[in-house]
């Protein structure tokens, strides 16, 4: 099973939560915070770590804050000696956090924006640039390739390292080095394109959404 757990950035509670919920983590990850300059960059990490802990906690069981979070090289996270999977994404007001004890996973948000489309147009392949152009909406379009795209990368786990357009996108799967990847869009905000990513069809996985609200 899948579970999703998001929540919005609130200005209005970001004093509780560094009252109240920072000291729960390690020393080390306390500073980290408190050296951001931005509240909603302090608050952006602090709300997916926050997520993280909660879901292992409802969900597992397990007591998070006996756990390690270690980086590959590649810098994506995860849970030394653990078999739960986790990825954590956000954009704009929203953090995302997917977690999975049998799948490796990859979610990806992003906020609907009007950008120079044409700049990223070295990012897709020929047939996704094609039917960006030729969309009713080519601003939604192109985002639903984005999120998708990034949400891929991280669950393969080596990030940027594999170039975006050296895998195409069709039907809500793709292949990197003949390993299959399955998509499905998890519609949260209608101002927001997010993706989900795995190994394994996810069709056949309930996907369970959690909004957590902020104190």
């Amino acid at each position: 099973m899948i579970y999703i757990y998001y929540s919005y950035l609130s200005e209005e509670n970001h004093e509780s939560l560094l009252k109240n919920d920072l000291p729960k983590f390690l020393v080390d990850y306390q500073n980290k915070i408190k050296r951001y300059r931005r509240w909603q960059d302090a608050q952006l990490s602090l709300l997916g770590r926050i997520l993280l802990f909660k879901g292992v906690e409802e969900i597992y069981m397990h007591n998070p804050h006996n756990k390690v979070i270690k980086h590959t090289k590649y810098n994506k996270p995860y849970f030394d000696d653990d078999l739960i999977q986790f990825n954590i994404s956000h954009s704009g007001d929203i953090v995302v956090c997917a977690l999975s004890d049998k799948h490796e996973i990859g979610i990806d948000i992003e906020i609907v924006t009007d950008i120079g489309i044409d700049d990223f147009k070295s990012q897709m392949t020929e047939i996704e640039w094609n039917n960006i152009v030729l969309s009713n909406n080519k601003k939604d379009s192109f985002f639903d390739y984005w999120t998708q795209k990034e949400a891929v990368i991280k669950a393969h786990g080596h990030g940027l390292t594999i170039p975006l357009k050296s895998f195409e996108i069709l039907d809500n799967t793709t292949k990197i080095n003949e390993e299959k990847y399955y998509l499905k869009e998890i519609k949260i905000d209608k101002k927001y394109k997010c993706y989900i990513s795995l190994k394994t069809n996810i069709g056949e996985i309930y996907l369970k959404e959690k909004k957590i609200q902020t104190q």
